[in-house]
């Protein structure tokens, strides 16, 4: 296993979410100096206004980029030709945090302030959907292989399940305290995803049956989780200074980055195939194995 480290920031700016864009090149939230940047190995960083507090960033229907600014309470869009554009959802101060695309052809986003769903077309129409409880702190959020959007609920220890009509149902955990964060489309046709709260990978088939595999090392806050192209689920153990992948069996083999208390947070697989996450120190860090 090999990490190499890219520094494309100060130690300040907060590298936080990235993903593979239409460009084959890195884009990557900095959620701390409020840009967008785009990093392809060997060539310059480029960085773009992104409001205040970027965090996820995703790919858009439209070859362009969607991210939420968690502070700023607004979606953003960004070109790879860097133009950027915002939207503000009907809600004040709803906290925006996850986004991804849903098989609508819209995009779909937690308000982790508001206890909703948001949903915006391309052509910035926001539509609002309430949870069924107050204090859930939604969080990251994917699209499912049923054809509907799943999330964390951070506060309210569960995974939720909105159709694209609008219809929500949740599924509370097993676990106490919890507090579940990130979630993936697994291969396998279920979703995966990080309890930071309780140390804890967790796997939800579309029918709601959970199961939960404590990590080596309870204390590690796993915080973001994705699936690489064979199949196995790759996540962050912020707390731990590790990235770490999980078998179906649910054997967790972890790797230390070489950088003391880089802040691994977003995680992603990159152009080249290899696993790919952003350090908040102002790094992208590459995995191979």
């Amino acid at each position: 296993m090999t990490v190499e480290e890219f520094s494309v920031a100060g130690a300040h700016a907060g590298p936080y979410a990235l993903v593979t864009g239409p460009d084959n090149a890195l884009w990557f939230t900095l959620v701390h100096s409020g840009q967008v940047g785009r990093f392809v190995p060997g060539e310059p960083v480029t960085v773009h206004p992104a409001g205040n507090g970027p965090t996820i960033i995703t790919n858009g229907p439209d070859g362009a980029l969607w991210f939420t600014e968690f502070k700023a309470h607004r979606i953003g869009r960004v070109t790879t030709t860097g133009e950027v554009t915002a939207f503000a959802p009907p809600t004040p101060e709803s906290g925006p945090f996850g986004i991804c695309a849903g098989p609508d052809g819209a995009l779909w986003f937690t308000m982790s302030a508001a206890d909703r769903i948001g949903r915006i077309t391309t052509d910035g129409e926001i539509t609002e959907f309430p949870l069924p409880s107050a204090g859930a702190f939604p969080s990251a959020i994917t699209a499912g292989s049923d054809g509907a959007l799943w999330f964390t609920m951070n506060m309210a220890n569960a995974i939720g399940r909105i159709g694209t009509d609008g219809e929500i149902t949740t599924c509370p955990l097993p676990t106490e305290g919890a507090a579940p964060v990130g979630i993936t489309a697994g291969a396998d046709g279920a979703l995966w995803f990080v309890e930071i709260g309780a140390g804890q990978i967790g796997r939800i088939t579309t029918d709601g049956t959970i199961k939960e595999f404590p990590l080596p090392d309870r204390a590690a806050r796993p915080h973001a989780i994705t699936v690489d192209g064979d199949g196995t689920p790759w996540f962050t153990e912020w707390g731990a200074n590790r990235v770490a992948r999980i078998a179906e069996d649910g054997q967790v083999t972890g790797y230390d980055l070489p950088t003391p208390g880089s802040e691994p947070h977003g995680i992603a697989v990159g152009p080249d195939g290899a696993i790919w996450t952003a350090l908040e120190t102002g790094s992208l860090a590459r995995v191979t194995r």
